[in-house]
């Protein structure tokens, strides 16, 4: 199926169901919906690092900290969170991620619930190609190091902050 025609539940400003859309025409109209956001720590503690592939929806070729996408209609952000990762990362058998904490992006006419997880990752992974240009696990310094040289995924680098907000509340 085109990731376009994908049906995702649209919410309102208390992420309360209100109806259905295609995932394109919520894009395309600025539909808030649900997505998830997942750290991915492998055994050493390092954060899974990646280059969207420029065929992506949203955000081509940018960098992500996070794995993820949207939730389906119907579907749970625990569910989604496990899907998305286990997709993302090329894996099966990942322990459920761990809900941290929930925000509502907003950047112009985008819009969208955002579930922000962390999950460890210590079996090898296989990146989808049609989503990871490049990957890498890298330790935490070198990511903060290279926030101020890539570029970032709003959404993602707008979670992250929050997450060492969070961190450091």
């Amino acid at each position: 199926m085109n990731p376009a025609d994908e049906i995702l539940d649209i919410v309102d400003e208390n992420d309360e169901v209100i109806g259905q859309a295609r995932r394109g025409e919520a894009y395309a109209r600025g539909m808030r919906h649900r997505a998830v956001f997942i750290l991915a720590r492998d055994a050493q503690d390092r954060i899974f690092v990646h280059r969207r592939t420029p065929t992506k929806l949203v955000f081509p070729s940018l960098y992500d900290m996070f794995v993820g996408g949207v939730v389906g209609a119907g579907e749970s952000y625990d569910e989604a969170a496990l899907r998305e990762a286990e997709e993302e990362l090329g894996v099966s058998g990942l322990p459920l991620p761990a809900p941290l904490f929930k925000f509502l992006y907003e950047s112009g006419d985008q819009t969208w619930w955002s579930a922000v997880y962390e999950v460890r990752c210590e079996l090898p992974v296989s990146p989808q190609a049609e989503e990871v240009a490049w990957h890498a696990f890298l330790p935490e310094a070198e990511l903060e190091q290279r926030l101020g040289e890539w570029e970032w995924v709003p959404d993602g680098l707008a979670a992250y902050e929050r997450l060492r907000a969070n961190r450091a509340g």
